[in-house]
């Protein structure tokens, strides 16, 4: 019995594809699976922001200015349990703090509620609609985060501020994808003069500092252009910048494999450069590019963030996680509303969760790890 069980185990392994290896491997590495977990949690909150925050972007509530996370309440006032609410809140000053405070107004009752009205949006920027996943009837209003100087609700920025964010992530680390591969394999490939004039780019470029050579790309986009415009010229600007080590790694592979015999058969049976480059060498590793994307990703993301939280990236009223931060600019005010600070703690996640994803492929291809 025990014999037939380890051939059965045996023939699974030995009749399996590359890609259920590579899964089955994967599934092993825990902080991997958790950092996948996370990634797909949080591109599905970028998806559905309109729908799953309780306020829009630039909802104003200009009695609730800095005002402090919303406290929930379990029991009313007779001391029994009831369903989640919150109470009605006014501002006022506290003369020996020197500064606006919340006060809840006693025997106020708002009862949170699922799939409730609040303000119209177009979701997906197609159909018009009202409903929110949660919320509370007005007057009654609900910071999970806190508001911010213009009242608005930290929290569904935050949602909203991810999915540029993430965006930005994807549509860099693509166009880097691009320009990585295509230059990188003509320099590995074809060698001599065009490795040389490649070769010598990439120096150029990965001489100049980081935020310098950002500065001076970022203050060359004339200031009256729209916000969309400057979302499409920022992230052009961090792929034309981030493609360099992509395009390294490339290069050595291509070197390594061009005289390979497949490679060699490939040419004798007539097939073109570029079909033995994009169809014969690319693809055979093909799972080292996917890593060096996947640990890329983080880094487009931190690079915007840097640049907007500087004030030379993203402007209003686009709304990043980098945008966000640049509230918390001043040491006065993050002293006095820390919530300003929980963007940071969405940096954080994406940015771990991606590298321990990365990290997983990188151990799942890896046929000598353990």
């Amino acid at each position: 019995m025990t014999e037939d069980l380890i051939s059965k185990n045996q023939l699974k392994y030995l009749n399996a594809s590359t890609r259920k290896l590579i899964w089955w491997k994967y599934q092993k590495h825990t902080l991997a699976m958790i950092g996948l977990i996370s990634i797909a949690g949080m591109y599905f909150t970028a998806i559905f922001c309109e729908f799953l925050a309780p306020y829009n972007k630039d909802t104003r509530h200009l009695e609730a200015i800095f005002a402090p996370i919303t406290g929930i309440h379990f029991f009313d006032d007779q001391g029994r349990l009831s369903r989640p609410f919150v109470r009605q809140s006014i501002l006022e000053l506290d003369m020996e703090k020197h500064r606006a405070v919340v006060v809840e107004i006693p025997g106020t009752h708002f009862p949170i509620k699922l799939f409730v009205q609040g303000d119209p949006y177009l979701f997906w920027g197609v159909w018009e609609w009202n409903r929110h996943l949660f919320g509370v009837e007005q007057p009654g209003t609900l910071f999970l985060f806190g508001a911010d100087r213009m009242g608005r609700d930290v929290f569904s920025r935050c949602l909203y501020g991810t999915r540029i964010s993430l965006s930005i992530g994807m549509i860099g680390v693509f166009l880097s994808l691009l320009l990585g591969v295509t230059l990188g394999g003509i320099s590995g490939y074809f060698g001599g003069w065009p490795d040389g004039v490649i070769q010598r780019i990439i120096e150029v470029i990965r001489c100049f500092p980081s935020i310098p050579l950002w500065m001076g790309l970022s203050a060359a986009m004339p200031p009256h252009w729209p916000a969309m415009k400057v979302y499409f010229a920022i992230t052009l600007i961090l792929s034309l910048v981030g493609w360099t080590d992509l395009a390294r790694m490339v290069r050595g592979k291509l070197m390594s494999l061009r005289e390979e015999e497949f490679v060699l058969a490939a040419k004798f049976l007539g097939a073109s450069d570029a079909r033995i480059i994009f169809k014969h060498l690319l693809p055979s590793f093909t799972s080292h590019i996917i890593v060096s994307v996947t640990l890329a990703i983080p880094g487009m993301i931190l690079a915007e963030t840097a640049l907007s939280f500087l004030g030379i990236g993203l402007r209003p009223p686009i709304t990043s996680l980098g945008v966000l931060l640049k509230e918390a600019q001043n040491v006065t005010t993050v002293a006095l509303y820390p919530w300003l600070l929980i963007p940071v703690f969405f940096v954080i996640l994406i940015v771990l969760s991606f590298n321990f994803v990365g990290d997983g492929l990188r151990d799942a291809v890896d046929p000598y790890s353990r």
